[in-house]
């Protein structure tokens, strides 16, 4: 019987085992360093082709973002939703230059019951007008609730009279229907669109644009 021999390999067969692992080692180190040395070299300089590749990704990215900024302000309105009355009603923020508590303000005789006066807003006379009287809504008189919303359209602005503001809302121009049949007569002619939820957003162009309102010569006829 023969004991089989377990002696271990001599130290310089192990170094000689040792050397040649190693030397795959750095040859991988070496190979991969290499690679990286290559793809670094292209992207600092690409090819003719890479580069019109790269030109042409940006000019979609800058297309679409021109795209999105070209269809943002016809998609969404962004109005100040206020009070009339038992309605609600809507004038775009772009639209409306400041909102104030109603003070004191200056009753303007023979004049159309719809105006309510005159006000000093930091040095400006604005008429201020009660919209719930050119509607024909039900009043029930002024408390400390109403605001008055100064709205402006090139040089011409005025004071609409609401009875609360209940914020700042958007809407998307899609929702929006052109008007109801109840909606008629003045409220027609001055409605910019409805939503679904009879939400009645006012074209403040038409309103300072309609000589029954008189803006300018209702101010000049009291000073």
């Amino acid at each position: 019987m023969h004991i089989k021999d377990t002696k271990p390999e001599s130290l310089t067969a192990m170094a000689c085992n040792a050397g040649g692992k190693d030397d795959l080692v750095w040859a991988n180190l070496h190979r991969r360093l290499e690679e990286s040395h290559s793809a670094l070299q292209r992207r600092l300089n690409p090819s003719l082709e890479e580069k019109q590749n790269v030109l042409r990704a940006r000019a979609r990215v800058l297309a679409a973002g021109c795209k999105r900024k070209a269809e943002s302000p016809d998609s969404v309105l962004e109005v100040v939703e206020f009070v009339l009355g038992p309605e609600y009603y809507g004038i775009e923020s772009r639209r409306i230059r400041e909102i104030h508590a109603l003070s004191d303000f200056t009753p303007l005789p023979c004049t159309p019951g719809f105006v309510l006066g005159l006000v000093n807003v930091r040095g400006r006379i604005l008429s201020i007008i009660n919209i719930k009287r050119l509607f024909d809504l039900p009043e029930q008189g002024l408390t400390d609730l109403n605001k008055v919303i100064v709205v402006h359209a090139g040089p011409m602005e005025l004071g609409i009279l609401a009875d609360a503001i209940l914020g700042l809302r958007s809407i998307s121009a899609k929702e929006m229907h052109p008007g109801l049949p109840t909606l008629t007569g003045v409220r027609a002619e001055y409605l910019k669109g409805i939503t679904k939820e009879s939400l009645v957003v006012l074209d403040v162009e038409k309103i300072l644009s309609d000589e029954k309102i008189l803006v300018n010569e209702l101010v000049s006829s009291a000073t």
